[in-house]
């Protein structure tokens, strides 16, 4: 994947019209869980993005407003369905903080990573 199709595709996982049906926030909005592999392509497409613009002195803003849905909205809307009463699958909340935290990384240049369970922030 490179920086383009990468930036693309975090771009359309924010749209919430009907250009995307299966967006991620389209689908967390609806209380719908991701499709097969979503996740996966968003946290390399984050990735591809971060190598890209690691050492970039700025970000364009239709870049950074997908980087703060998908960090930050996406969690909101997890957490709204879930108090809703949506049973999402398992793994769903750590892979939206492993989201937040890649595309926290874009911002900072850093890397970020989960702390593996049990340890904290050791």
């Amino acid at each position: 994947m490179n920086y383009e199709t990468a930036r693309k595709l975090l771009i359309d996982q924010t749209l919430t019209k009907e250009e995307n049906p299966d967006a991620l926030l389209k689908r967390l909005k609806q209380g719908k869980p991701p499709v097969p592999g979503q996740i996966t392509s968003i946290l390399l497409a984050l990735k591809v993005v971060y190598e890209a613009l690691k050492d970039a002195p700025s970000l364009d803003r239709e870049l950074a407003l997908a980087l703060y849905q998908l960090g930050i909205k996406a969690q909101q809307l997890f957490a709204a369905g879930r108090k809703a009463g949506v049973d999402w699958p398992p793994l769903l909340k750590e892979d939206l903080l492993r989201i937040s935290l890649a595309s926290e990384s874009i911002f900072s240049g850093t890397w970020q990573t989960l702390a593996p369970a049990g340890l904290g922030n050791l």
